[in-house]
């Protein structure tokens, strides 16, 4: 994986062997990107990374100068590698905290203008997320909360839901409370 903009743009990080993790693709990050460029100033938006893995999303944020990157993992391998990156990179924007993803959402009473999830493919409780992040007020009434998912999931019933992007096998739908 790389990151593509930025203050550390190409910098190629290479993850450890063995981390049960999915990275989201170079080609499909650089689209999302894209995306949240058209409605962000990133050096003005605090940033939340649920299911955080190597932390390919949350060093791209650091990188274009988030204000603050919360990375959330539950395997201790992957805490270890995120922060020792962020640390290696110089990210002081970045915080890793080792939790459950819905506990976390559960507990949190921060607010955010971004937040990014992507689950295992495999998991089954990818529609709490929108239900959590909702019901918690947890997002700035600007904000946006990005769902990585299979393509086999829809979400164009729910409430917040506003567009689905496709890339191949990574698929982003967009929330927010204001669109």
């Amino acid at each position: 994986m790389r990151i593509i903009s930025g203050n550390h743009r190409g910098k190629k990080i290479s993850a450890p062997e063995g981390l049960p993790v999915r990275p989201t693709t170079d080609m499909a990050k650089e689209s999302l990107f894209n995306i949240l460029n058209n409605y962000f100033f990133f050096d003005n938006v605090r940033v939340l990374d649920l299911f955080a893995g190597t932390g390919n999303i949350s060093y791209e944020f650091a990188a274009r100068g988030a204000l603050s990157v919360l990375s959330v993992d539950i395997l201790h391998p992957c805490v270890q590698f995120m922060t020792k990156t962020a640390e290696v990179l110089g990210f002081k924007n970045m915080r890793v905290v080792k939790n459950d993803a819905l506990s976390f959402l559960s507990r949190c009473t921060q607010r955010f203008n971004i937040i990014f999830a992507d689950p295992p493919y495999d998991w089954d409780g990818y529609f709490r997320i929108p239900e959590l992040v909702f019901g918690n007020g947890l997002l700035q009434p600007d904000g946006f909360l990005v769902l990585e998912h299979p393509g086999s999931l829809d979400f164009r019933e729910l409430p917040h839901f506003f567009q689905h992007r496709s890339y191949g096998k990574v698929n982003f739908s967009f929330f927010a409370e204001n669109l």
